[in-house]
């Protein structure tokens, strides 16, 4: 399917007509940076722009949560830090109706950059081992010592269960 059919599937959820669908759908790709890119394939398109139109087809469904396993993970840093940026700027955009994000990763730069709380699981099944807090002003910079202090205690707690017997 092309992009813009693709991004049609999750706003087809939504039980809007072809024309509402088509219209939403055309607004998500605008939204992730793919103006322009409606009939390209997957073939024809970047790692980056696939997990765009991945993104899209979710928003395309109106949620007020998004849920990300991983997004990054096979992107260069270049377009990953984008993607972040990205995300960020749609959590808090008023346009669309979504409020918040629930991130999974295992890359503490990008937990710390993008969360406002996280929860550290550990252990099969998995269970909550610790919590953090991160009151810092957006955007944040990775340089700063507050970003410091979030990693260090995010390394430390991290480290702490490992020691305690459980892989983090």
């Amino acid at each position: 399917m092309t992009a813009l059919e693709n991004v049609k599937l999750g706003a087809k959820s939504r039980d809007v007509s072809g024309e509402e669908a088509q219209d939403l759908a055309q607004k998500m790709l605008s939204l992730v940076g793919l103006k322009g890119c409606e009939e390209m394939y997957p073939k024809e398109m970047s790692g980056g722009m696939r997990q765009r139109v991945a993104i899209a087809r979710a928003l395309a469904a109106q949620p007020t949560v998004l849920l990300l396993d991983e997004p990054f993970s096979h992107l260069d840093e270049l377009t990953a830090d984008e993607l972040r940026e990205d995300i960020y700027g749609m959590i808090f955009n008023s346009s669309i109706p979504l409020r918040s994000a629930v991130l999974v990763s295992h890359n503490l730069y990008e937990v710390i950059s993008l969360a406002d709380r996280i929860y550290v699981l550990n252990g099969a099944p998995a269970r909550i081992v610790g919590v953090i807090d991160v009151d810092m002003p957006r955007p944040r910079d990775p340089t700063s010592p507050a970003f410091s202090d979030y990693l260090h205690d995010l390394r430390k707690l991290l480290s702490t269960t490992a020691t305690a017997g459980e892989r983090p």
